[in-house]
């Protein structure tokens, strides 16, 4: 059964740094690369990071040298650490495999909200 289930998040200052969590099941965390996606108000769903199961990392320009992607393969966890917010890294955030893989179930979120 595929489960994915993020959290960390919140609201936070501009400048400010969260660290969200990412436990998937195993059948698609040992196989996979995988990614941290978010999505904005009125915007569509984005890839910000991407790790792959031997840890090579790829970054979206517009969180490039804030955001760190992770992975504890013995907890079957991913991670995002987030540092510098700023206000247009408010959306929701999600984790799944990476992109160019078959996804068909999403997991429920988890909300940023960067705001003085």
């Amino acid at each position: 059964q595929v489960q994915l289930v993020e959290s960390g998040g919140g609201l936070v200052q501009p400048g400010g740094s969260l660290r969200l969590s990412c436990a998937a099941s195993g059948s698609i965390f040992s196989i996979n690369a995988m990614a941290w996606y978010r999505q904005a108000p009125g915007k569509q769903r984005e890839p910000v990071a991407v790790i792959t199961r031997f840890g090579t990392t790829n970054y979206a320009d517009s969180v490039k040298g804030r955001f760190t992607i992770s992975r504890d393969n013995a907890k079957n966890t991913v991670y995002l650490q987030m540092n510098s917010l700023k206000p247009e890294d408010t959306a929701v955030y999600y984790c799944n495999k990476a992109p160019g893989y078959s996804i068909s179930y999403w997991g429920q979120g988890t909300q940023v909200t960067v705001s003085s």
